[in-house]
């Protein structure tokens, strides 16, 4: 396929648009900067973000490359299909119970970050160990979110996948670098126009294609392939309850979360940021929705893409922008290409700006460097950034195990981070012991539950647990069962550590 020299120029417009709002706001917020915190302008925009923006970027935090892609994705699959596309419901359910219960007690008390009540409640040290799921999630996360960009350009441009990596990577990295939360903000207003405005100008194209057939017979009736509104087999309801638990609860410990709401002016705004965005991605899931179901209802072989299907060639992951290219018109697929890349980079410097936040205010501040001035933290939050995006843009060339490596580690956070923040923020009488056993218990027993995708078998099998074609599936909900096996542990080793102390059946020189 020879290079596709308009949608080169679509996407160098893009991201030089994308470049120059972030430098803006790298200006803007240097010149918002007088009499405010430098660090604190960087990691929470100096806590004066309002409602309009606030609103854009954490609606497009979530909408990312991964969501509008898997959700077209999940459609698609003969196998899956609309009731199993879980995102949309559980990232809007996840903000309202966010913005319900924990945007009060974290705005209340002014913290930074999502591991500042962690480390006041359990201590500096156990912190530290609680920031390793998030900081392997965050990058992994940029990783993933890089390579999906690069699979897509290759596709859709013929160009290498290396060389997109490579340019959306320094692109996200120098711009948040430059104007930290004030940039990552003011760009996510872009991008988001990007991706609604690109992805509805080419459904209509899309759905009157003479190679697709009515989505609404389709959704229920057997054509190219199984009715693409799906069904929910008995013995997968257990997994498909965990996935939206692990959606919806799983969500909420994030750093790319609470920076958002701890930007906002007051903790009303950042409710109202809160609930607002949960239905703003509940929104943007609707064109990814109709672009699976086009794919779902398209004879393929009437197309330029041929036979066999992409579900048969394996490349299910990349349906989204295959309709775009072969079921629309050229000078309308290349908008669609924004709509890929502006999702793609609204994620990918949220997670940036939230592992260089964290590093810097609670490892470097908090425990390397308790001196350091609010220009030295700065500095180390911008060093952090460009060491953890080159080592993202490098894990980024192993696309396949980098996704499978995402999906684990952000099963960890929920397993391990959801019940801490939940004690540490609700049930102020734990302590370092019951977070330490917590943390233990967690680990232990996400990972003994195996993981298919990295060819980890399981050593405990949880009933229902089968074997298919050599490898085994498990259909409990064991994530959220390790969730509330973890908050049990949490609560009662707290409880039995302070008995223990405070009756003096431990000599009190033992408390560490």
């Amino acid at each position: 396929m020879p290079l596709n020299i308009p949608g080169l120029v679509s996407l160098t417009v893009f991201f030089t648009l994308t470049l120059a709002t972030g430098i803006w706001a790298s200006w803007k917020s240097r010149k918002d900067q007088q009499n405010r915190n430098p660090t604190e302008m960087a990691m929470v925009g100096g806590r004066n973000i309002n409602v309009f923006i606030g609103l854009f970027t954490a609606t497009a935090t979530w909408v990312g490359g991964a969501y509008i892609n898997s959700t077209a994705e999940i459609v698609y699959l003969p196998s899956k299909g609309l009731l199993w596309v879980q995102a949309p419901v559980g990232f809007a359910l996840s903000l309202v119970i966010g913005g319900f219960f924990f945007v009060n007690p974290m705005r209340s008390k002014n913290y930074v970050t999502v591991m500042d009540p962690l480390q006041e409640t359990y201590g500096n040290m156990m912190g530290t160990l609680l920031f390793i799921p998030p900081l392997l999630g965050e990058v992994f996360w940029f990783a993933a979110i890089l390579a999906s960009l690069g699979a897509t350009m290759r596709v859709i441009l013929d160009i290498g996948g290396a060389l997109a990596i490579t340019i959306s990577a320094c692109t996200v990295i120098l711009y948040t670098l430059l104007g930290g939360l004030y940039s990552v903000a003011y760009t996510d207003v872009i991008q988001m126009v990007f991706i609604t405005l690109s992805l509805w100008v080419c459904i209509p194209f899309a759905l009157v294609n003479s190679a697709t057939e009515s989505i609404y017979y389709t959704a229920t009736h057997q054509s190219h392939q199984n009715p693409w509104i799906g069904k929910i087999e008995k013995e997968y309801l257990g997994r498909w309850l965990d996935d939206f638990f692990y959606l919806v609860l799983g969500s909420i410990p994030w750093q790319t979360f609470f920076q958002r709401v701890l930007s906002a002016a007051s903790t009303g705004q950042a409710r109202l940021i809160s609930y607002l965005s949960g239905l703003g991605c509940f929104a943007m899931a609707i064109p990814s929705v109709l672009i699976g179901a086009v794919a779902a209802s398209t004879d393929w072989n009437q197309t330029s893409y041929g036979h066999p299907s992409p579900f048969e060639r394996g490349e299910s992951a990349m349906v989204l922008p295959l309709v775009l290219q072969h079921l629309c018109p050229a000078y309308i697929s290349i908008t669609g290409l924004g709509a890929i890349a502006a999702a793609a980079m609204s994620s990918a410097d949220s997670a940036l700006l939230s592992t260089g936040s964290m590093f810097a205010h609670n490892i470097y501040r908090k425990i390397l460097r308790k001196k350091a001035s609010e220009t030295e933290v700065l500095w180390a939050m911008r060093t952090s950034m460009l060491v953890f995006g080159a080592g993202a843009a490098g894990l980024a060339f192993y696309s396949s195990s980098v996704y499978d490596l995402w999906f684990l580690s952000g099963e960890l956070v929920y397993a391990l981070l959801f019940p801490q923040l939940c004690c540490a923020l609700f049930a102020p009488s734990t302590n370092t012991y019951g977070s330490a056993a917590g943390f233990l218990v967690g680990l232990l027993l996400r990972l003994l539950a195996g993981e298919p995708a990295l060819s980890i078998p399981p050593v405990i099998h949880y009933p229902a647990c089968s074997l298919v074609n050599g490898t085994y599936s498990q259909l409990f909900p064991f994530k959220t069962f390790t969730v509330l096996l973890t908050l049990g542990t949490i609560l009662a080793v707290s409880h039995l550590a302070k008995v223990l102390f405070q009756k003096n059946l431990l000599p009190r020189s033992w408390d560490v």
